[in-house]
Parts: C-alpha cells; sequence; structure tokens
C-alpha cells in the first residue's frame, strides 16, 4: 500500500512539472520573441505576401526596412506588374508614395502604431504579448502560435497563425484568416536581417521618387508628351473641336486607366441597402455614386484614377490604412483607396473604422440588382 502511494505521488508530480514547464516554455519563448523582435535597434526583411480575399489571388513583393525609433520604409510591388505603392516614416511625417501615378500623400500620423501590420516583426511581436488567449503549439523545427489580429481587418479577418523557427527564433510565415478560419492573407518571410540601420537620410521621399523617375527614361518623355498634348489641345481648341481628351487634359492630370467599371460592395450590414445608384459624367470623367440607407448608412464615390505630372506632396488627413491589396487613407468618417485604375472614397458618420475596411476590401466588379 505504501509503495503504490509513493508511485501516485511521484506520478502526480511528474504531471504537475511537465505541466509547469509547458507553462514556462511557452512565457520563455515570448520574452525570447519580444526581445530578439522588438529590441533590435533596426532590420531589414524581403517577404512574399499572398492574398487569396476579394476574388483572384495576388502575390506582392514586400520590402521593409525599420530603424529604431520610429523610422519605417515599406514597399510593396504586386507581382508580375508595374504596380507598386511605397510608405516611408521618417521626421518630416508619414508618405504614402504610388509611383506609377506619380502621387505622394502626407499624413501627420502615428502609423504603425495603430494600425498592425503582419510584415512588420515588431507589430507581430506585440500581437503575442497583448492576446491573453494566446495559444502555443511546439513542433520539431517551430513554435506555433495561434493569436488574434489588431489590425485593420480585423473585424473580418480576426485570426492568425505566426510559425516561429526554433533556431533563429524569427518568423517564418504568417496566415491570416476569417472567421470561419479560412486563409485570406498568407506572408512569407524569405529574409530577415537584425540589427541593420539606415541614416535618417536614406528615408528621405526625394531619394524614392527620384529613383523611380530615373528608371528608362520615363521623366523626359512623360514631360514631352505632355508638351505635345498641350500644344494638340491649343490646336482644337482653337478649332472649337477639342475632345475627350482635351477635356481629360482640362483637369490637369491623364487617365492612367481606359476602361471603367461599376465596383459594388458586397459586405452585408443588417437593415442596410443600396438606394440609389448616380453616374455623372464631369468633363469627359465618369464618376458613379452609390448610396446606402440604414442602420449601417455610407457612400460609395468611385471615379477612374487620374495620373498626375509632377508627383508633389499632397496632404491627406486621417491615417495611412493598409487595406492588403493597397494602402489608403483612412479618418472617423471616410476611407479613400485607389485599385486597378479606380479611386474609391467612401463617406459615413454610422460605420467606424473597422466597418469602412471592411467595405474598402469587399468592393468587386459585380451586380447588387
Amino acid at each position: 500500500m505504501g509503495n503504490r502511494l509513493v508511485t501516485w505521488l511521484v506520478l502526480i508530480c511528474a504531471i504537475l512539472l511537465l505541466s509547469a514547464c509547458g507553462t514556462a516554455s511557452q512565457e520563455k519563448v515570448l520574452k525570447k520573441v519580444n526581445g530578439k523582435w522588438s529590441e533590435t535597434n533596426g532590420y531589414e526583411l524581403d517577404a512574399k505576401m499572398e492574398i487569396k480575399s476579394g476574388g483572384e489571388p495576388r502575390t506582392y513583393d514586400v520590402t521593409v526596412w525599420h530603424t529604431k525609433p520610429d523610422f519605417y520604409r515599406v514597399e510593396v510591388v504586386e507581382s508580375g506588374k508595374d504596380v507598386s505603392q511605397m510608405i516611408v516614416r521618417n521626421a518630416d511625417g508619414v508618405f504614402v508614395v504610388t509611383p506609377t501615378l506619380n502621387k505622394m500623400y502626407k499624413f501627420q500620423s502615428d502609423w504603425p502604431k495603430k494600425n498592425s501590420q503582419a510584415y512588420l516583426i515588431g507589430a507581430l511581436a506585440e500581437d503575442l504579448a497583448e492576446d491573453k488567449n494566446l495559444v502555443m503549439k511546439e513542433e520539431d523545427k517551430a513554435y506555433i502560435f495561434e493569436a488574434a489580429t489588431r489590425n485593420s481587418y480585423k473585424n473580418s479577418m480576426p485570426h492568425q497563425v505566426i510559425t516561429v523557427d526554433k533556431k533563429t527564433m524569427l518568423p517564418t510565415s504568417v496566415v491570416i484568416m476569417n472567421d470561419v478560419k479560412e486563409e485570406q492573407i498568407r506572408i512569407t518571410f524569405n529574409n530577415i536581417k537584425l540589427g541593420v540601420q539606415h541614416a535618417a537620410k536614406e528615408y528621405a521621399v526625394e531619394q524614392f521618387t527620384e529613383t523611380e523617375d530615373s528608371k528608362g527614361e520615363q521623366a523626359a518623355p512623360a514631360n514631352k508628351d505632355a508638351k505635345d498634348d498641350k500644344d494638340a489641345k491649343g490646336e482644337t481648341d482653337a478649332k472649337g473641336q477639342a475632345d475627350a481628351d482635351g477635356a481629360k487634359e482640362a483637369v490637369g492630370a491623364e487617365v492612367e486607366y481606359q476602361e471603367f467599371q461599376t465596383h459594388y460592395p458586397v459586405v452585408n450590414f443588417e437593415n442596410t441597402k443600396m438606394t440609389g445608384e448616380k453616374a455623372i459624367s464631369d468633363s469627359g470623367m465618369e464618376r458613379v455614386i452609390l448610396t446606402f440607407e440604414g442602420d449601417k448608412a455610407f457612400t460609395v464615390m468611385q471615379q477612374p484614377v487620374l495620373k498626375e505630372s509632377s508627383m508633389l506632396p499632397v496632404t491627406s488627413p486621417g491615417d495611412p490604412v493598409d487595406l492588403g491589396f493597397t494602402i489608403g487613407a483612412i479618418t472617423d468618417t471616410s476611407i479613400s483607396w485607389e485599385k486597378d485604375g479606380v479611386a474609391f472614397f467612401v463617406a459615413s458618420s454610422k460605420l467606424t473604422r473597422e466597418e469602412m475596411v471592411e467595405v474598402a476590401t469587399s468592393m468587386t466588379i459585380s451586380s447588387m440588382k
């Protein structure tokens, strides 16, 4: 009887010890992750981002620079297309640059503090630290964390799985999922270099725009074409025969894409429905306005993207917001972005920021009828 009691006591102690080791293991791993990802003075990384939500899957190449305390440079390039965007935080503010459209927006924002991004490893460390219901699983070569998202699309994509390499203690992938845990976004980290710092002058937006302008011989021919277009416009105006192209020049920019199709949000808000669709033609430019009324009333405006003749910073209200497929601008009552040659603007006094992001990410070419 005494031997059995001793055996049971040993088993119970072993179980308690193993349980305690499991708890300590997760805490230990989190401590290492936070120390390595958050406390580095700077880093560079390359990643591939696959977006599977909202129609055809798309792949993007992402390059990130970060130098403590607050300098960031993120470039996102759509694979197989000459479409890129850059978001830069430096001493002058936050800038979103779209070289293909000659556009630059400036924000007075504390980005990325309010909008956690899965390709910023410091933000990922904060996601893990903030989640009280965090679950860690251990595999042979990796730690797998299941955590809540804290980003701009946390309502529509609330779950994420972060895989950490045991040997390097660096993330290898992040999978972001919707409320039924279907994969929507996958980020695969190809290369992460810790301890890399860049001088403040390397975050100046002027050098990035100059670099883009110097590629090929894009800047000079564009100016020549603009001059030729203006001369042609002057001739046609004199003859009273200005056509649609002349009308587009009258608004000070050129249409980047010729084909324009109306997009509709497929998000489903209760007691909210579309009550109006109106097309307006202004100087040869078509603009479509969609009106939604009900508990979550909002208005959507869309029109073809205009390519600016020169890249000058335009002050934008609110904060930059990463929509996955593009970087937009968001305030408490509006959100704007550009995608596939269309400029979008959503205004509402009844939607939260997260709900406006839901509207933006649900826009697609379809019919509401």
